[in-house]
């Protein structure tokens, strides 16, 4: 395991992040290319960070910058799972390391949420991006009905703290939630 490519890749957001006030959507483009860097390879991620659920997604803490400006999270969907449709507030790139995700975008209306475009696919290596800015609601699912596939996250804020809200489909009321973490722990990026 490559613990020194994610050390980088944290290094690399941190100088990104300095100076910037909190979501600044204006780092997208150079936080997509250290993104795209860190899944370009797979031999960094540790296996209690790449476990499944039988039943639900987890979203693991993969590190927190203690300035909450900006958080990296490893995503792993067991088979045929998906989240409900939900916003962000603040500024993301999606990277897929593994299998790969649909992402279909929706805006709220009078009738419900709406689709905004084609649903997307996300292949291993490629990189989206949400912010309030470009589009922040969405539903995405494991793109497999028989396999485990894995995204790393890059957040502009602590998400698992921020409050967030996810939508009815038919009446595009929001409602209120703090995602939290499936893990307690965080890998030691600077043991050895």
């Amino acid at each position: 395991m490559n613990n020194k490519r994610l050390l980088n890749t944290v290094e690399s957001l941190t100088r990104l992040m300095e100076g910037r006030a909190p979501g600044d959507d204006g780092v997208l483009d150079q936080a997509r290319e250290v993104m795209s860097g860190l899944v370009a390879q797979d031999d960094w991620l540790a296996d209690a960070f790449a476990e499944p659920h039988p039943e639900f997604y987890r979203q693991y803490l993969l590190y927190g910058d203690p300035l909450d400006r900006f958080s990296l999270v490893s995503f792993v969907w067991g088979p045929g799972q998906k989240t409900p449709i939900h916003d962000h507030t603040v500024w993301g790139v999606i990277a897929m390391l593994r299998g790969a995700e649909l992402e279909q975008h929706y805006r709220r209306s009078s009738g419900g949420m709406m689709a905004v475009g084609p649903e997307a696919r996300l292949n291993e290596g490629e990189v989206s991006c949400v912010s309030p800015t470009i589009g922040d609601i969405h539903r995405v699912s494991n793109a497999y009905a028989d396999k485990v596939s894995i995204s790393i996250h890059l957040y502009g804020g602590n998400i698992g703290r921020i409050h967030r809200s996810v939508y009815d489909p038919q009446s595009a009321e929001p409602k209120g939630f703090v995602s939290g973490y499936s893990n307690a722990l965080t890998p030691n990026l600077w043991a050895g």
